[in-house]
């Protein structure tokens, strides 16, 4: 599966975005991430609605990788697949998933990457099942009326003056109908109420016409979770759209305090995994690994002095993988003992971006005080939020980086950097805008300054 970025967002929202695609200049990144297949046709898809809940097999709260397998489970029926993020400061905005055949998109919140919001931003490409009945898509039009008979009577939406759209609201959904400029002059004079009061008497009345006997389709539909009572739509009520609460237990963003030079401390579930573990101990802790990898070529010990190995490519060290905890533990091939934990911040751009899932890390010194408790992150602790400038003020300045590439066949992206501390080494990137903003992509904790 090939990637490539385009210099602008791609536009996929129609009217009434308000986030990822309207940010201005620099522009957002977008990574096709599929390309069609010869032979394969567009045309409207079916899919089930879940007011409150999700659309089809993405549900409202799910992390963005088991989005990702969701839609590698089905490449025939989403194989033109946008992703679509702003780059200069990746947690700022939304990262966005978007089906431009089907004209629907997912809206992760970038700091947890879990969806927060489901917009379908053009109806006549998606047909939605409720019950037993279909809306939308290019037999079924979505009407004012069709809607209202669907899902029943509701409350007075509200009517957006500037973008001329009425909303219609039900628990977690709502449905938006524009409003033809014919009638916007009962705004004038502050007659707001005139058109508001049209609209209310007209569904009592059913069906809804305007005065030329025309019908309002909608053009608009989202789909958030309805336990806060917000009413969201397009605009400014799309921000309104929060992350669902995660279940009781979840390990999912668990917060995992890393000491420097000592142990990690997993604040759920309690384990504890200190430098020098055996794998016995990991597996015990941390259950079986999802994946264990052969180091085969040590690049970075040619940059320690004091190493006395003979230097060569070859490496006996292995990784444990624990994609779901975004958490990779190396070991020594001779002695069999942690010597790496490599904590991952899963940001677009990165060549492993969608391999591992977010590491909730907070960082800090072995004598920091007051910092095993879930939620007690001192100014002093790195974290995945904290910028490039950030880190030097709490650890100081470490000299020159070294540049790691793959080359644009493996990572599009551009190279990283690497900046090396004792006991620590963060992979980096900078703003393709704004040469001085560094974005952490990754977090290596190491018993020693050696980092592999």
């Amino acid at each position: 599966m090939q990637a490539h970025r385009s210099p602008a967002m791609v536009g996929g929202g129609g009217g009434g975005g308000g986030g990822a695609g309207v940010v201005g200049s620099p522009s957002p990144a977008t990574v096709t991430v599929r390309r069609r297949c010869e032979g394969t046709a567009m045309g409207a898809i079916t899919l089930d609605l879940r007011p409150g809940n999700g659309v089809g097999p993405f549900t409202l709260g799910m992390p963005i990788s088991d989005a990702f397998a969701q839609i590698e489970s089905q490449p025939n029926l989403y194989d033109v697949v946008h992703v679509k993020y702003f780059d200069e400061e990746p947690l700022k905005l939304d990262f966005v998933i978007s089906f431009p055949d089907h004209g629907f998109h997912l809206r992760f919140d970038p700091w947890s990457q879990r969806l927060r919001l489901i917009e379908i931003y053009d109806v006549k490409r998606l047909q939605l099942r409720y019950a037993k009945s279909l809306i939308g898509g290019p037999s079924t039009l979505a009407t004012f009326v069709a809607v209202y008979g669907l899902f029943g009577p509701t409350f007075p939406g509200i009517y957006d003056k500037e973008r001329g759209i009425y909303t219609l609201f039900y628990p977690g959904l709502s449905f938006a109908f524009p409003i033809p400029s014919q009638y916007t002059n009962l705004f004038t004079n502050g007659e707001e109420s005139q058109l508001r009061s049209l609209i209310v008497m007209a569904v009592a009345d059913l069906p809804l016409e305007f005065p030329d006997g025309t019908t309002p389709v909608t053009c608009r539909v989202s789909i958030y979770d309805s336990s806060t009572d917000s009413k969201v739509g397009v605009g400014s009520l799309m921000d309104k759209a929060v992350v669902p609460a995660l279940p009781a237990g979840s390990l999912y963003m668990e917060e995992v305090h890393a000491k420097l030079g000592e142990e990690l401390l997993f604040t759920i579930g309690g384990q504890h995994i200190p430098f020098g573990a055996s794998p016995q101990d990991v597996w015990t802790e941390l259950g079986r690994p999802c994946g264990i990898h052969q180091k085969q070529v040590d690049q970075m010990v040619i940059h320690s002095a004091s190493d006395p190995r003979p230097r060569t490519t070859l490496c006996g060290d292995y990784f444990y993988n624990y994609f779901s905890r975004g958490i990779d533990i190396l070991f020594d091939g001779q002695t069999h003992r942690i010597k790496k934990f490599v904590l991952h911040t899963n940001f677009p751009g990165h060549s492993d971006f969608n391999s591992y899932m977010k590491c909730n890390f907070v960082i800090y010194d072995a004598e920091a005080e007051g910092t095993d408790q879930s939620g007690s992150v001192p100014k002093s602790c790195i974290t995945p939020r904290t910028k490039w400038e950030q880190v030097k003020e709490i650890l100081g300045d470490c000299g020159r980086a070294a540049i790691q590439t793959q080359g644009s066949m493996n990572n599009p992206f551009g190279s990283t950097f690497v900046y090396g501390y004792q006991n620590i080494a963060f992979e980096c990137c900078y703003s393709k805008w704004d040469s001085r903003k560094c974005l952490v992509l990754a977090m290596e904790c190491s018993l020693s300054a050696q980092h592999g």
